[in-house]
């Protein structure tokens, strides 16, 4: 009996063990069920709005342009003797690019000069005539028609001489026709006149000549920009920088030539011009160039990476990282960017720390966990 007793009482004693082992396994249950999770902290990178000087700066696209071009013909009929230049070519004013076969020209300023020594000659006799009848028609010795018609022989000599001297500088200027030189200094464009051709006056040009150095750049801007662009000019030459397409170094350095005396009505814009020294002829006629003109320098300008601008259904913003190491959402105005960095003009002070990469996973009060650019833990505050 007393055996009986004791099993019961083992038994009731495993039940009860079994009842508060349950409860306490579906308290603990519930509680894990009902408190709410920590959401894992978002990777970001940031940077820091800082002060710096940024350059008040206006970009375009443009294209390069010569300051002249020469489409070189012959300016006679002519056959073409030697050809001194080839393809591409650079050449200074005055060297001579194609001689044409002149031995007929040659021959008539030899002509002429003949002549206009046969007609001095002839007016030195006249004139001697003349001094030896002087005394004598005084006298009586000589008749007064025979003197003046020595003088009018005189006069009649002297204008053929002078006539002389004209034809024989005509022919000496044609002659120099036969001899083609360069204009300007420049590069040559393809030669398309052989030795042995026959060419007309005025004809087919033999090849285009572009002067390269210096060099002139055409852009547009809105109209709105041009009383900045006149009060820069009014202190002072206004710096303009041109980088063409796929030119990996640094922008040619030139200067504001020149702006348009109308807005164009059609497009609300305005064209300039750049000249550029251009000497080691980056810019080639025709070209498209990044074209850049600095007004001014602002030298407090509050600046942020490109990268940290977002842009909203208003306005552009900003999410900043508080010391709490949470995000927050903040409207900015932003009234440039340049070379990847955006100036703000409101909405942001030195010393905050902006998101540049991880902002689409953020939304305000997010934790972040802030990481370098290489995505590994940052070992100091951002710089």
């Amino acid at each position: 009996m007393k055996r009986v007793v004791m099993a019961i009482a083992f038994l009731a004693l495993l039940v009860g063990g079994g009842i508060v082992y349950r409860g306490l396994s579906v308290e603990r249950a519930n509680s894990q069920t009902t408190a709410p999770r920590q959401p894992p902290a978002i990777p970001v990178v940031v940077a820091v709005a800082e002060r710096r000087p940024m350059p008040v700066r206006l970009d375009a696209i443009g294209t390069v342009q010569t300051i002249a071009s020469v489409s070189v013909k012959s300016r006679i009929d002519a056959q073409i003797a030697e050809v001194k230049v080839a393809d591409g070519q650079y050449v200074k004013a005055g060297d001579i690019l194609f001689q044409l076969d002149a031995r007929a020209a040659e021959a008539q300023v030899r002509q002429m000069e003949a002549q206009l020594v046969r007609d001095k000659a002839q007016l030195t006799n006249a004139r001697r005539d003349v001094d030896r009848y002087a005394p004598l028609v005084a006298k009586d010795f000589v008749s007064r028609q025979q003197y003046d018609t020595a003088v009018t022989t005189v006069l009649a000599l002297e204008a053929s001489v002078r006539a002389d001297e004209a034809a024989l500088e005509n022919a000496k200027v044609l002659l120099t026709y036969y001899t083609i030189t360069a204009p300007i200094d420049g590069r040559l464009g393809m030669v398309t006149a052989k030795v042995g051709n026959n060419v007309k006056a005025n004809d087919v040009p033999f090849l285009t000549l572009n002067q390269v150095k210096p060099i002139y750049v055409l852009f547009s801007l809105a109209e709105r920009e041009l009383p900045a662009i006149r009060a820069a000019l009014a202190t002072g030459p206004v710096a303009v920088s041109a980088l063409p397409a796929g030119d990996k170094g640094k922008p040619a350095e030139g200067k504001l030539a020149f702006f348009d005396n109308t807005v164009d009505a059609a497009t609300g814009t305005i064209a300039l011009r750049g000249i550029f020294e251009n000497q080691d002829e980056r810019l080639w006629p025709g070209q498209f160039v990044n074209v850049s003109l600095t007004l001014a320098t602002e030298a407090d300008a509050l600046v942020v990476p490109q990268a940290a601008v977002q842009i909203g259904q208003a306005e552009p913003f900003v999410f900043i990282v508080k010391n709490d190491d949470t995000a927050e959402a903040r409207k900015v105005r932003v009234t440039r960017t340049i070379d990847g960095r955006s100036i703000i003009e409101s909405g942001l002070a030195p010393g905050e720390r902006v998101v540049i990469d991880g902002q689409l996973r953020l939304s305000n009060g997010s934790r972040v966990e802030i990481r370098s650019a290489e995505h590994e833990p940052a070992r100091g505050s951002p710089s």
